[in-house]
């Protein structure tokens, strides 16, 4: 008998990755939408990448509202909560995203355990294990052991919100059990877009390619790819061991400087629209005080961040593409000379 599975925020770049996964293995989807406006794109969009969708559904729930998360849960072996706001420019507040993000969370945690599901992965981010007074300006190592502070002046509200609803899943966690808890912290997210739009982790390398982006910031973080973080999402539900785990998405670091290089090696042709160099100090120093965008991610600025998540590997199984070959499979998409179905 085929096992249901419910993926929170289904049209979302990941959670459609997630979905593929799944239906690929021979599992049910059940997917959550704010609306039914989306059920087509989202059919439409898993049948173009190669999934059988007999086994797809759809079930209205949004994280805001109380309503329809018991019934959405209902019948359920297991839960991905993939969905949470990501919003590519930062609003000011530094709590702005945290209703939603960490209510929806409580909400989708509180009717798995209703309905008695086995596991929840639940989607974090490294964003809440990077960000806290003293850490390194140059070149910052981190691990599953490392964890944002919320209240450090320069952590922003994306990080914030991604800090609280973790610490709150945890705190679920102790009363549940652990092992009934997985969480994956990825890495900026790319690789090839499933549909025609643009997830706001994969619009950094459209605003490279479309030469909307003079000059790169001097930032640096791990990246993934999404189809190597969907196989984590589905292991990460199946592999007893990974119960009450963090377990951190990434294959390397690529600063926003090496990526534009990466591309104009690769499409010669666009090196006019492609960064070449990164802003000034100076003016990087401007920016981080008048440029609201700028201004909410200053503690990246010229910071290298580095992931220890050779563990990750070691336990799942999973190999990770590099990151290069992530960047560049997502320019390829862009740019609609590949076809979309994932590659083994």
């Amino acid at each position: 008998m085929r096992e249901t599975v419910l993926v929170t925020g289904v049209s979302g770049f990941v959670a459609k990755y997630v979905a593929l996964a799944l239906l690929n293995k021979g599992y049910k989807v059940r997917g959550t939408l704010r609306s039914s406006a989306k059920e087509d794109l989202v059919r439409n969009d898993l049948l173009e990448a190669g999934a059988n969708i007999d086994h797809l559904s759809f079930v209205i729930a949004n994280l805001t509202s109380d309503d329809g998360w018991d019934a959405a849960v209902e019948g359920c072996d297991y839960v991905q909560h993939v969905a949470s706001p990501f919003p590519l420019e930062q609003p000011r507040h530094k709590e702005a995203l945290v209703p939603e993000a960490l209510g929806g969370t409580m909400r989708v945690l509180n009717a798995a355990l209703k309905a008695n599901v086995k596991r929840v992965v639940l989607t974090s981010s490294i964003a809440a294990m990077m960000y806290r007074a003293g850490r390194p300006r140059t070149e910052f190592h981190f691990s599953e052991n490392d964890w944002s502070d919320p209240e450090w002046s320069e952590t922003h509200p994306y990080s914030v919100s991604k800090t609280r609803a973790e610490l709150a899943a945890w705190d679920w966690a102790e009363k549940a059990g652990r092992e009934k808890l997985v969480v994956i912290n990825p890495g900026v997210v790319v690789g090839p877009i499933m549909g025609k739009d643009a997830s706001t982790s994969t619009e950094i390398i459209k605003m490279m390619l479309e030469g909307t982006m003079p000059k790169t910031l001097p930032i640096a973080n791990p990246l993934v790819d999404v189809r190597d973080l969907a196989e984590l999402h589905v292991v990460a539900m199946e592999l007893n061991e990974a119960g009450g785990r963090r377990l951190i998405g990434t294959s390397g670091t690529l600063s926003f400087g090496e990526i534009a290089q990466l591309l104009s090696k690769e499409y010669p042709q666009l090196k006019d629209k492609i960064p070449q160099s990164d802003f000034s100090p100076f003016l990087v120093g401007l920016m981080k005080l008048f440029v609201p965008g700028v201004r909410t991610i200053r503690a990246e600025v010229g910071i290298r961040s580095i992931a220890n998540a050779d563990y990750v590997s070691e336990l799942t199984g999973v190999s990770f593409r590099p990151v290069e070959e992530a960047v560049l499979a997502t320019a390829r998409s862009i740019l609609g000379r590949v076809d979309q179905k994932p590659q083994p």
